[in-house]
């Protein structure tokens, strides 16, 4: 009989203090859709959390300071026709936010200064492209009104948000993209997917610059720069569905600078 040492996390006994309710955000009915999602989005001046909604998607947004119990009837963003996936503020503009939806479109909007009054219905820019729905959107850090977005169509497109415009379609992938990343200035883009690959892209050339094997088991994993190192982290799962996570070179993918194991968690790192 064999037997396989499990090795224990270095975390395992590090436990954190939750805040008092007065200053936790409660009665939230935080979406419960099985796509692999933060699920929220924050900024100096807002939180943005997708919840439940019948006969569409939607998401709440709650103006940062204004902690305590959500009312069940606050209102919210309701303008997809299908679950919302994903959302991102602008880095530009604090008021502005990208959401990605079951629908197939991205939808940018504008939230007022003092937060929602009414449910919101009629998005700011309109961005179709995709040909099945869309799980990432993602804005440029130094360029302001441009937008990436990631399909189910093994699609990855840059918008113009200002003109509703697609600027380049990159169409690199062969499965499902899992998540994408600019780094600081926006000149790569990074990414993994179900093909268990990472990939660097240049945006503007919509071209892969470089490629490698990256986690290899089954579950998602997901991906974003270091800081201007323009060092690449991973985290995912291995064969056997350890939790890993991985430090690349983006100009040698052939093989990570270092990958350890974390524990045997089943939920996805991000």
């Amino acid at each position: 009989m064999s037997f396989r040492a499990v090795r224990s996390s270095k975390f395992r006994h590090v436990f954190g203090t939750a805040q008092k309710h007065d200053n936790c955000y409660d009665g939230i009915r935080v979406s419960k859709n099985a796509h692999d999602s933060p699920f929220c989005s924050v900024n100096t001046k807002f939180i943005a959390i997708i919840v439940e909604a019948g006969g569409g998607g939607a998401f709440q947004v709650i103006p940062f300071a204004k902690t305590g119990r959500v009312d069940v009837n606050a209102p919210k963003v309701t303008g997809h026709k299908g679950p919302v996936l994903d959302v991102q503020w602008n880095p530009f503009n604090e008021n502005m936010i990208a959401s990605a939806s079951d629908d197939c479109f991205v939808k940018v909007w504008v939230i007022p200064d003092g937060g929602l009054t009414e449910n919101m219905t009629e998005s700011t820019v309109d961005l179709l492209g995709h040909q099945r729905r869309v799980g990432i959107v993602q804005w440029h850090p130094t360029a302001d009104n441009i937008l990436a977005s990631a399909g189910f169509d093994y699609m990855c497109i840059i918008w113009n948000v200002s003109t509703g415009e697609a600027i380049k379609r990159i169409e690199c992938h062969v499965d499902t993209i899992y998540c994408i990343s600019f780094n600081f200035d926006g000149s790569l883009l990074a990414s993994v997917s179900k093909d268990k690959k990472i990939r660097i892209i240049d945006p503007r050339e919509g071209v892969v610059r470089y490629e490698g094997e990256s986690h290899q088991g089954a579950k998602a994993a997901r991906v974003t720069f270091l800081g201007k190192d323009n060092r690449v982290l991973t985290t995912g799962f291995s064969r056997m569905s350890e939790r890993q996570y991985a430090i690349w070179d983006p100009k040698d993918l052939s093989y990570p600078l270092n990958m350890e194991m974390i524990d045997t968690g089943p939920g996805v790192l991000f």
